[in-house]
């Protein structure tokens, strides 16, 4: 394969939270760019940042007031260009954020917009006249709470919000829109970006005719929002036709990927749909895995794979386990019994799918979710919906750099969000000078995925095998890669007869290979040289 985000790993940095270089207690680009060895020695092929454009931050940066500027709390443009040539003098691609669904209500766009109905921008965001009642347009609910519109007095109208009332959506239809965004994108692809990450790309547009969602017979839901079946307000396929401009201006930098975030019930699906045209994105940030919770059995972590390799219909896949947004993955799939063990168990099996792979900071330290008192809550979700969700913040707080410093060496200030003596714990200073760590793992597989072209770019088939393993061998000219992964906390035996393993590439502490079955501890993770 020529392209090289076809089996690449990404690694996504959350910039308020990797590393304050100027002592404000928020992590900046200057401090991207310090820790840019860190990150290439990880052994990954890029870095994904979160929104770092001039916003009021009501959403930490989802927010964009000026989507070609770089916001004061981050540094400048300046620092980003520095930080784009520093990663590239490492190998490193950069992709960022682009967030086309919707703005800031200080945008200047929006402030144009409300201020008439018959102004140059008057279409450019989605307006709707009141019932006769003066209710909304429809039963549509906001993700983050409420209705999805807000009555604005300028224009006496109703303005459509999937997200936070302060963030209106863009009126995508629009040509002059779309225009005005490509031009965004090619802002910064000019400026050595490399790849878009397209902010929840399935919020692009919605029912022209603005006829209600039907309610979800399951009512168990905490927001009311996930008591609707979302088949109006999202998903619409008028999405198409602004993919494929956008996917031809990046066809103009040869090299260039864009990576469509879809967040749907149906994230395989709704992935093909985005993905599975050479006019269309790339391939698609999928859910499936970062909506799995509890404590996951093998089978329950084969289903995606299977429903991937079934009906992927030649699309490129993608995968993370953790993100900016949902609780980080070893206490999400085993809460409060998570250690160094569960998080290694998690890797092995990340980094050893098809596709592309999104690694998210401290994933590879192998940190917990952090629970953050409701006194030092940021984010406005957690806040509204508090005790019932607790948001995103507790996966969100500062990266852990040395174990003994003020605030982990994340910052010389008190940071936005409080650092976890767990996570201190498990702070990078004492990963890398110990054998056997989560980040000394980590390392190890990252490397073996980069040399192997079977974990890279082989074929990928399911093997049957009976709980608690998970196994498929990775296919692939060069040779073939058996990866066996015990889900469980107990030991097993999984039988291997007629299997020839020419050697072990890597073993956790424990595992045993015979001529007939693989002995292994809990939380084993095996990948075998099959002959």
């Amino acid at each position: 394969m020529s392209e090289w985000w076809k089996g690449a790993v990404v690694y996504q940095v959350y910039p308020r939270s990797f590393y304050d270089q100027r002592g404000d207690g928020i992590g900046d680009l200057p401090g991207i760019t310090d820790k840019l060895d860190y990150i290439a020695n990880l052994g990954v092929d890029a870095i994904w940042m979160c929104p770092f454009f001039r916003s009021p931050m009501k959403d930490f940066g989802y927010d964009v007031c000026d989507f070609t500027d770089v916001d004061p709390q981050f540094g400048s443009i300046a620092d980003f260009d520095v930080l784009v040539e520093r990663a590239h003098e490492r190998g490193l691609k950069v992709i960022i954020d682009q967030v086309n669904s919707h703005c800031s209500d200080q945008m200047p766009w929006f402030v144009e917009s409300r201020s008439s109905r018959d102004n140059a921008k008057a279409d450019w965001f989605i307006w709707k006249d009141a019932k006769p009642d003066g209710s909304p347009p429809n039963n549509w609910q906001s993700i983050f709470g409420g209705p999805s519109w807000t009555w604005d007095t300028r224009r006496r109208q109703y303005y459509l919000h999937n997200f936070l009332a302060s963030q209106p959506d863009l009126n995508i239809r629009n040509t002059e829109v779309q225009d005005a965004l490509i031009d965004v994108a090619r802002f910064w692809l000019n400026r050595g970006v490399d790849g878009l990450r397209l902010d929840a790309v399935n919020f692009y547009t919605c029912d022209p005719e603005f006829s209600d969602n039907p309610p979800n017979e399951d009512q168990s839901a905490v927001k009311p929002y996930y008591m609707q079946l979302h088949e109006k307000d999202i998903n619409h396929p008028d999405t198409l036709a602004f993919l494929r401009r956008l996917r031809a201006e990046l066809d103009e930098k040869p090299g260039r990927f864009a990576v469509a975030e879809v967040f749907e019930e149906n994230p395989t699906g709704r992935s093909v749909d985005y993905t599975n045209a050479p006019d269309l994105i790339h391939t698609a940030y999928n859910f499936s895995y970062l909506y799995l919770d509890g404590k996951v059995t093998a089978e329950e972590l084969r289903v995606p794979i299977r429903i991937w390799e079934e009906g992927g219909k030649g699309a490129w896949p993608s995968w993370a386990f953790s993100n900016h947004d949902t609780p980080r993955v070893i206490t999400r799939w085993r809460g409060a019994t998570a250690n160094e063990s569960h998080a290694t168990l998690f890797l092995g099996l990340l980094i050893a799918l098809r596709g592309t792979i999104f690694l998210y900071q401290g994933e590879e330290l192998g940190l917990p979710q952090s629970d953050v008192a409701f006194e030092f809550l940021q984010d406005p979700e957690a806040i509204t919906n508090w005790p019932e969700t607790l948001g995103r913040d507790g996966c969100r707080t500062p990266m852990p750099w040395r174990a003994n410093a003020p605030f982990a060496g994340f910052s010389t200030s008190d940071p936005w969000l409080p650092v976890p003596a767990a996570h201190a714990e498990r702070a990078i200073d004492l990963q890398e000078a110990a054998t056997g760590s989560v980040l000394s793992h980590a390392r190890k597989m990252l490397a073996l995925r980069k040399d192997r072209l079977a974990l890279r770019e082989g074929a990928l088939e399911l093997l049957d095998v009976d709980e608690p393993f998970l196994a498929f061998i990775r296919r692939h000219d060069s040779g073939d890669i058996l990866v066996v992964l015990n889900i469980s906390d107990q030991s097993a035996h999984l039988p291997i007869s007629g299997t020839t393993v020419v050697k072990p590439l890597f073993l956790t502490q424990g595992v045993e290979i015979g001529s007939e079955q693989i002995t292994c501890p809990p939380n084993a993770v095996a990948w075998l040289e099959l002959g």
